[in-house]
């Protein structure tokens, strides 16, 4: 991580830019120049080196900000002196540039990351997870009137959507959420967020199975194969095995399975990314942490 710039004396207590008082010393970028009374002249915002030349200044002191520290607590990154001890110790980026000065105001809608780890500081945006029953389709609307994701979520002012899909008899995890941009990029295949289903099918598994799906097998619409392969449970006649791939493919799952000769019985989806589909029971969905929306944000390379 980039050092963090010498403090300031004045500390959170001077005055930003104006008679006396001295602006934040970021730690990248140009220092600001001093005028003849002591008063510290505005420059530009700081254009970060490493930056696309097309890519937006960085401005940490807008006057109709709010106050980085009350943003991060607001977030539920910690207390109101937690979020000023991470600050002052340099483990707080705004828009890629290190601010370690306790004054510094932004807007809600600039790339904020605590320890890597990117943080929403935009209150208007919700995120899910919510346990798809069976029969339910993964639509927002359905114009044939089949039970669908809009049913359970019409009470809610925002407009949400899904991520990804799940066919009407899979049951399991679907993130909601009014954020396209991660929405966009869960979804890309570029990215490979990697997704887990419990899976009940024939039994006995036989040995070798795992590394056969592991090395890929031949699908209609080309070679696919999945990162994990474990079996959970066994019983006479079935067994429940554990997969993880992070292909996108409709119907992946179910269609591996049948491919070698062991059809699915049940599919549940019980993780995508970092998020556990957990206790949640069918129906039902509940808000992210802070802490997971930041690492979908990490698995999104965002």
């Amino acid at each position: 991580m980039t050092p963090p710039s010498q403090r300031s004396p004045g500390g959170a207590g001077g005055n930003r830019g104006g008679r006396g008082g001295r602006s934040g010393q970021p730690g990248r970028g140009p220092q600001p120049q001093r005028g003849s009374r002591g008063t510290t002249k505005r420059s530009q915002p700081t254009r970060l080196p490493n930056r696309r030349p097309d890519a937006p200044q960085v401005d940490v002191h807008d006057p109709d900000g709010v106050r980085l520290q009350k943003l991060l607590a607001a977030a539920g990154v910690g207390s109101r002196r937690v979020c000023e001890t991470l600050i002052t110790e340099g483990r707080v980026e705004v828009d890629g540039q290190v601010v370690t000065e306790l004054g510094v105001r932004i807007r809600a809608d600039q790339v904020v990351h605590v320890d890597g780890v990117r943080v929403q500081l935009d209150e208007s945006r919700v995120y899910f997870a919510f346990n798809k029953p069976l029969g339910v389709v993964t639509t927002m609307s359905d114009d044939l009137g089949r039970v669908n994701i809009g049913d359970f979520v019409a009470n809610r002012s925002e407009r949400l959507f899904h991520v990804g899909r799940l066919d009407a008899d899979t049951e399991g995890l679907l993130i909601l959420t009014n954020d396209g941009e991660l929405a966009h990029r869960l979804q890309h295949p570029r990215y490979g967020v990697a997704k887990t289903y419990l899976a009940t099918i024939p039994g006995p598994v036989p040995r070798g199975l795992g590394r056969q799906l592991r090395e890929g097998v031949e699908l209609d619409d080309g070679p696919a194969s999945v990162d994990s392969f474990r079996v959970v449970d066994s019983q006479p006649g079935k067994a429940l095995v554990e997969i993880i791939l992070h292909e996108g493919r409709k119907h992946i799952v179910r269609r591996l399975l049948d491919a070698v000769g062991h059809p699915v019985i049940a599919l549940v989806r019980t993780q995508v990314g970092p998020v556990l589909l957990g206790d949640t029971k069918p129906g039902k969905m509940r808000p992210l942490t802070s802490a997971e929306v930041g690492r979908l944000y990490s698995a999104a390379g965002l």
